[in-house]
């Protein structure tokens, strides 16, 4: 099976009984949010703590140190990401009325 695939099924199992509680479209679309947000912040704590483990096994290598920033970099920007997608998504439900 592919890896994203597997991923997507995770996230999917994970959000299964959040999302058959909800009664409205409003918090059907926050319990899946509320999730995708969780696992994405299980992934940026691992994606730091595998970019410091590769920072301290460097020992001044070059290469190394230039996936580690990149690494660094790609986790950062995914968290921002993540972060103006929670806040447009709030936004737009608070227009259309969906806020519980």
């Amino acid at each position: 099976m592919n890896k994203k695939t597997s991923l997507l099924a995770l996230l999917g199992l994970l959000a299964l009984p959040s999302l058959a509680s909800a009664q409205t479209l409003g918090t059907m679309a926050e319990a899946a949010m509320n999730a995708v947000v969780t696992a994405v912040g299980f992934i940026v704590v691992i994606m730091c703590i595998v970019t410091a483990v590769i920072f301290l096994l460097a020992q001044r290598d070059p290469a190394k140190l230039s996936a580690a920033k990149l690494a660094l970099i790609s986790s950062v920007a995914g968290t921002i990401i993540v972060i103006i997608a929670n806040v447009a998504t709030s936004f737009v439900a608070g227009i259309f009325g969906l806020n519980a």
